[in-house]
């Protein structure tokens, strides 16, 4: 009997359902060539279209209805008309937090045929996971805003570092390199941020403790951006918090093939809750329609869906397709120096995916 998983679609704005139905085209393939198990899509309407009709981005027992997944694909998040704020935080975030996906998962890896604008750089330099907290720190929400519209006006923005929170993700990081056999960096600012992330550095040393295997690393986040750039190589395992994931993942994201390459998935790693992911690269409206956005982001991110259920060879199976598809540079999209079509670029990776079965 097939084991099946029943996926939340949520394509969202801009190319989100566009390039969405790419990734599951390829889940589709994937589960007829296996034939042990089987994928049932059920959609949702939410996102900034639905919040200019209902008043709000998500039903409002809209987590109630997810929790009966195994899993959430989401397309995009954000559209002219809409505060980035509230697209933010009253859909993505409020679906990070009510299902306690602490874990963000960003693979930054320069795959064969993505281009590299860092020069003279081999693949084998550009290999690395960056773990970044996804629960807490500076997207925390916490804060005020006190005198609105009068000369002292303040604004508080306040950072949350619990020692759950900020223990479970680095012992998640040092369970993971010690698992590929890798080193670990930690990026922090310990020496500005003389609370937080003082704290992030002494439970990061506290945890290595009980793994002498695993190699570490201590960066501050300005020099961890600089290396990014000149050494990618020194990089294999990154935990970071929250704020410094973010921007040094699409710093990553651009070292290793461009947004449209750009991958995420958020985890509830107890599995109390379904996991989400997305491709990151945002809801590009200026594009949205044309059929010539960049479908590969969502498609590897559907590879780490497969990870995550356990099929890790259909996982890199679907890797190896990419890859194969822009070695060859026949099917590639504008973003990438080509002319096809979303439709096209899915299509091609099925076939690549046919002939590696």
């Amino acid at each position: 009997m097939k084991k099946q998983y029943k996926i939340a679609v949520i394509a969202g704005d801009g190319i989100g359902p566009e390039v969405l139905n790419e990734g599951i085209k390829v889940l589709e393939t994937i589960a007829e060539l296996d034939c042990s198990f089987e994928f049932q899509f059920t959609h949702f309407p939410w996102g900034c279209e639905y919040y200019l009709k209902n008043g709000k981005m998500i039903d409002d027992d809209g987590l109630e209805q997810l929790k009966a997944f195994d899993a959430i694909y989401l397309g995009a998040v954000g559209f002219p008309g809409v505060p980035d704020h509230i697209s933010l935080w009253d859909l993505l975030l409020k679906i990070r937090k009510g299902f306690d996906q602490y874990v963000n998962l960003r693979p930054i890896t320069l795959l064969d045929g993505a281009p590299c604008p860092l020069k003279d750089v081999k693949r084998d330099q550009i290999d690395m996971l960056v773990i970044r907290e996804n629960s807490e720190g500076e997207y925390a929400g916490a804060g005020d805003w006190l005198f609105k519209g009068q000369p002292n006006e303040v604004v508080l923005q306040n950072g949350v570092f619990s020692r759950v929170g900020t223990e479970r993700i680095i012992r998640y990081a040092f369970e993971e390199a010690r698992k590929q056999g890798k080193t670990l960096t930690s990026i922090s600012k310990g020496n500005a941020l003389n609370y937080s992330m003082v704290f992030w550095d002494q439970v990061f040393d506290e945890v290595a403790k009980e793994y002498p295997d695993v190699k570490t690393y201590s960066y501050l986040v300005d020099a961890a951006a600089m290396f990014f750039i000149k050494q990618p190589e020194r990089f294999e395992i990154v935990v970071t918090s929250n704020l410094f994931g973010d921007i040094l993942t699409d710093l990553g994201a651009a070292i290793a093939g461009g947004m449209g390459l750009a991958a995420g998935a958020n985890i509830n790693p107890e599995r109390e809750f379904p996991s989400m992911f997305e491709p990151i690269h945002g809801s590009a409206p200026d594009i949205a329609g044309k059929g010539i956005a960049n479908p590969l982001a969502s498609i590897w991110s559907a590879s780490q869906m497969l990870d995550f259920f356990g099929y890790e060879q259909w996982g890199k199976g679907v890797l190896k397709a990419i890859e194969q598809v822009m070695v060859d540079g026949k099917m590639l999209t504008p973003d990438m120096g080509g002319n096809a079509s979303t439709y096209e670029i899915g299509d091609a990776v099925v076939e690549k995916m046919k002939e590696l079965k």
